[in-house]
């Protein structure tokens, strides 16, 4: 972690460019970054979207929820060990992350934890391309789980890094704007995987399509860390760099002396809830449905058009109050979820289409991405640059192990219904919506 070389300033078409993306009049006006950060901000914004742009169409074409199961059941794998795949995802990158966040807090420059989080990604992706190709049954399922979990460790150094690496290189009101981009092409390829699923619904893709699919996937994490390691980061602060578990508990107390960051932190926990909701919204179209992959598809672009149309509006919204974006969103996908409880339970046909869940789905994207994006954009600007990657950590952590025992909501749909999985899972997410009324602002 050498001394950074002399910033290079931007070229003025970059700058240019720059302006017209942001709206921004005086790319040289910042309001919580150094001035030589600030004056290379046009460079570090492109290098941070495309790095992200990538990152984020990795996971798509590699997603857990879709791609990794289907792939597991075409090779033949145990089906109780598919049931592994998504909670590893999510929890295995966020658990870890209170006791990596020591470790990167003892380098100055921080922007190579996410260079090599992100080539341990896209190693372990294509790794799996290469057991779909040499494995079947239990030994391919064993082995995709064991690479999902050093998948899912890469992400979540990748997650700790980025927060910090971007509070340092993009200024406040720029960071949700930024966000708002990349998940927004990440959406656009949701939508031509959705299309295309949608297009061959009665033919078999074969295994190879799926391989490819991850070899892609792979190839665009290793570009990403390609791409960030051309970033301009000055050495920063390395306090709280000491032993990674000593470090990592001592963050624990947060929840306790640091008010505004606990509160924080439930509110999250409580708008988590759309996440978990999403699958049964899937489960229930599939058993009001023909449940034929046609519908799918159909599911599939829905949520693909969501995040594309919707992520540039909340980003820039996120840069005015992430707060009323958490507020909005959550509102949007609690009600929601009442209002479908009610069609479901009263019966309605015309509720129970292909055509009417992919409205519902189209919707709840529209609300997710806007939790997703309100909730980072509003840790990173209530954060200074000593507490960020703390901040980062500990809520992570804190939400990993939640998502564990969101699993128990499994328990609900099995015992009342799926349509009464999704009523009380919208009703911690309006509890969740009360308690984002009562957050700070902090832009």
């Amino acid at each position: 972690m050498s001394a950074q070389p002399p910033f290079q300033q931007p070229s003025r078409p970059v700058v240019e460019l720059y302006e017209t993306l942001t709206g921004d009049e005086d790319a040289r006006v910042c309001k919580d970054i150094p001035d030589a950060a600030c004056r290379v901000q046009p460079a570090n914004f492109f290098v941070h979207l495309i790095s992200n742009t990538a990152s984020k169409i990795g996971d798509e074409l590699a997603s857990a929820r879709l791609v990794l199961a289907w792939l597991m059941a075409a090779l033949g794998a145990p089906a109780a060990l598919a049931g592994f795949l998504v909670p590893i995802r999510e929890s295995g990158s966020l658990l870890p992350q209170l006791f990596v966040a020591a470790y990167i807090r003892r380098a100055a420059v921080r922007k190579w934890f996410w260079v090599w989080g992100s080539v341990g990604q896209g190693v372990a992706v294509m790794l799996m391309a290469v057991v779909a190709l040499t494995l079947t049954g239990a030994a391919a399922g064993w082995a995709i789980i064991g690479l999902l979990a050093l998948f899912a460790l890469s992400r979540g150094v990748n997650s700790v890094a980025s927060k910090d690496v971007l509070g340092k290189t993009i200024a406040k009101q720029r960071r949700g704007t930024l966000m708002g981009y990349a998940a927004a092409a990440a959406g656009v390829v949701t939508l031509g995987v959705g299309v295309w699923l949608t297009f061959q619904a009665s033919e078999d893709a074969g295994i190879g399509f799926f391989v490819a699919l991850l070899m892609i996937a792979g190839g665009l994490w290793l570009l990403a860390a390609l791409v960030f390691a051309a970033l301009q980061e000055a050495p920063g602060a390395t306090e709280g760099g000491g032993n990674a578990v000593t470090e990592g508990l001592r963050s624990l107390s947060l929840m306790r002396t640091d008010r505004p960051f606990r509160h924080f932190v439930i509110t999250r926990a409580l708008l988590m809830t759309t996440a978990l909701a999403l699958p049964f919204y899937v489960i229930l179209a599939q058993q009001e449905g023909s449940g034929d992959i046609s519908g799918l598809g159909i599911l599939i672009v829905a949520m693909g058009l969501a995040g594309a149309l919707s992520a540039p509006f909340w980003g820039r919204f996120s840069d005015r109050s992430s707060r009323q974006v958490l507020m909005l969103s959550g509102a949007m996908a609690g009600l929601l979820g009442v209002l479908v409880f009610a069609l479901v339970t009263l019966g309605m046909d015309w509720a129970a289409t292909h055509w009417a869940f992919a409205g519902y789905l189209f919707i709840m994207g529209i609300a997710h991405a806007g939790i997703r994006l309100g909730r980072k954009t509003y840790l990173v600007d209530m954060a200074t640059t000593e507490t960020r990657a703390a901040y980062t950590a500990v809520s992570n952590t804190l939400i990993g192990a939640l998502l564990l025992v969101g699993g128990l909501f499994g328990m609900v749909a099995q015992l009342a219904g799926t349509a009464a999985a999704i009523l009380v899972l919208s009703l911690f997410t309006l509890a969740g919506v009360a308690s984002a009324w009562r957050l700070e602002e902090v832009q």
